[in-house]
């Protein structure tokens, strides 16, 4: 209790407190929201999941801080409850169905597409489907008639016919929402737009279904990559994947290293000796360029990079600090006394030795989980990190080959510059606290 009263009297200790459980709440509600399969099945997906996604979008908050509002997606299909299906009989053999798709449009610019996707049912012979807009102002613009095979797609910025009909100066999907289709720079109308759908059945089992995607300019609350996903999945999951990665790296390394140093000080002689060795010879081998080898030529999975990365910092400049603790404490009475009643050179260690460095420890834990975050988005960055996972590093490598702040796309990199930025200052403001409570050297500065 003494200790939490401590901590709390520390306003930088406080905030990076609040803001490691932010980042754990993040990965409690990806986890859960998300499961891990899922997570991975969306971020590998192509073209068959993110179809209904516009690409490159900025999020939608990002309207807050513009002139001119950029559209949003509008999604709507004949399976919502919203949508009323008339089916009628014209014949022994054929029938109709018909719904429509009514939406209010209130913004100045175009959205990037209009697109209508087909779910039908037949057996030889497809439905054939006309389609008819009704502008806010009442009038009535043929799209297009077509066979619907299941799962085909109507674009209308790709229907040659309708772009020669509405006059070849704006491209279909613009021309048919604009206040002058003949005028290059008309704006869009803003107002309600239906719709229509009218499909002919040529078989009793036959059935019709469309879903309607006006693609926006803006999407979600994080935006999207070139390949229509979401952002929000790899900024969900590479928070617990940051957090895990560096906190096991961070403990791994830590308490490593504070047993070899304990186990060196303590036996001496040819033991130490080779542990300083091997640590002085470890310490001139350059980290980052032994992982990337390690990523080209061996393994990219974030075990077996996690599993390099400590081995190269258990010997690392930790055991020469602990070392100089551990001759201090060794030459202890206490530890005399251990001696004298004979306890063992393993429960010396262990039960003597170590606790006594545990407040100069935990400080160093905390400090170090940004350091091996960092370590982790690079190797991603540099192209090197797991091809499976969704992380923060992925998001900033893909926003960097695909030329996001050459185009305006500010998001894509921003944001998770600002969680790895966010998670560096936690650990660093809430690790500077505890060294000041557990240092007592260090309270009076």
């Amino acid at each position: 209790m003494k200790t939490l009263r401590e901590i709390f009297s520390y306003p930088a200790a406080v905030i990076g407190l609040i803001l490691i459980i932010l980042l754990l709440a993040i990965s409690v509600f990806a986890i859960v929201s998300m499961p891990y399969n899922e997570a991975i099945r969306l971020w590998r997906g192509g073209e068959d999941i993110w179809y209904n996604v516009p690409k490159m979008a900025a999020p939608e908050w990002s309207n807050y801080f513009r002139s001119v509002k950029l559209p949003e997606s509008i999604i709507i299909s004949s399976d919502d409850e919203s949508v009323e299906k008339v089916y009628s009989k014209s014949s022994e053999e054929i029938s109709e169905v018909e719904f429509s798709f009514t939406f209010d449009y209130n913004y100045d610019t175009f959205p990037d597409e209009i697109t209508f996707f087909f779910h039908t049912q037949f057996n030889e012979k497809k439905p054939h489907v006309n389609i008819k807009l009704i502008n806010p102002d009442g009038e009535e613009i043929r799209i297009g008639s077509m066979s619907a095979a299941d799962s085909a797609s109507f674009i209308l910025s790709q229907d040659e016919v309708l772009f020669r009909r509405l006059g070849r100066v704006l491209l279909p999907h613009q021309a048919v929402m604009a206040i002058d289709p003949k005028d290059e720079n008309s704006l869009a109308q803003k107002g309600t737009y239906t719709f229509l759908f009218k499909g002919s059945l040529f078989e009793a089992d036959s059935d019709l279904d469309a879903e309607m995607v006006v693609f926006g300019d803006v999407y979600g609350i994080a935006g999207t990559d070139h390949r229509r996903r979401d952002l929000t999945v790899a900024l969900l999951w590479g928070t617990p994947i940051a957090l895990i990665f560096g906190l096991l790296a961070a403990l791994g390394t830590s308490v490593t290293t504070m047993f070899i140093a304990a186990i060196g000080t303590w036996y001496g002689g040819w033991v130490d000796a080779v542990i300083q060795r091997v640590t002085e010879i470890n310490l001139i081998l350059p980290v980052l360029p032994i992982l990337i080898m390690v990523g080209t030529f061996y393994s990219r999975s974030i075990w077996v990079m996690l599993g390099v990365l400590i081995m190269l910092y258990i010997f690392g400049g930790g055991i020469k600090s602990y070392r100089a603790i551990f001759l201090q404490v060794k030459e202890s009475a206490y530890i005399e006394a251990a001696q004298a009643y004979g306890a063992s050179n393993s429960r010396i260690v262990i039960r003597y030795l170590v606790p006594r460095i545990i407040p100069t420890l935990i400080p160093q834990l905390v400090t170090l989980i940004p350091t091996f975050v960092f370590v982790e988005t690079a190797l991603n960055v540099l192209g090197l990190g797991d091809p499976i996972l969704p992380t923060w590093g992925k998001l900033i490598s893909d926003a960097n080959l695909n030329g996001a702040l050459y185009q305006g796309l500010y998001y894509w990199i921003l944001e998770p510059a600002g969680l790895l930025m966010i998670t560096g200052l936690a650990f660093s403001l809430f690790g500077f606290a505890l060294d000041r409570i557990f240092n007592p050297r260090l309270r009076g500065m």
